[in-house]
């Protein structure tokens, strides 16, 4: 069975930064035809449950207290590669709009709900190294 890395907050895990998941009613159906290896590469990187939330901005990730967070994405973006090479996953599965998962847009970094077109972290550095990445929207396109 093919392997799909997807957002850990996806099938349940309460990780995303408000201690809460993200659950996709589809989940039941991807399983039955691939194998799901969740990851949040958030808490990976080493940032806690709940967290502050966090955007991108000027090539830097800063979390809403002014922190800068970059080394915590980027460190979650690295081993979330090493773990599709390991498995040689070539699918990945991300929740939109994260700092490090999201696929077509991300908040603009002035933490006031604006998106703007642009990936996360771990969703940019898995498309380039070819990994095909999706956003939870786009589910029903693998099923």
């Amino acid at each position: 069975m093919e392997k799909i890395l997807i957002s850990a907050c996806l099938i349940g895990d309460k990780v995303n930064y408000l201690g809460k998941s993200n659950y996709h009613p589809l989940i039941e159906q991807l399983l039955e035809k691939y194998e799901l290896v969740p990851f949040c590469p958030e808490v990976e990187g080493g940032l806690s449950i709940p967290r502050s939330p966090s955007e991108q901005h000027g090539g830097k990730v800063i979390n809403s207290k002014g922190k800068d967070v970059t080394v915590n994405f980027v460190k979650g973006a690295d081993l979330a590669y090493n773990i599709c090479l390991y498995l040689n996953i070539k699918i990945a599965i991300f929740k939109e709009r994260s700092p490090s998962c999201g696929v077509h847009h991300i908040y603009d970094g002035s933490f006031s709900n604006k998106l703007i077109e642009g990936m996360g972290v771990t969703a940019s550095l898995l498309k380039r190294k070819g990994i095909a990445v999706y956003s939870e929207d786009e589910i029903a396109a693998l099923l």
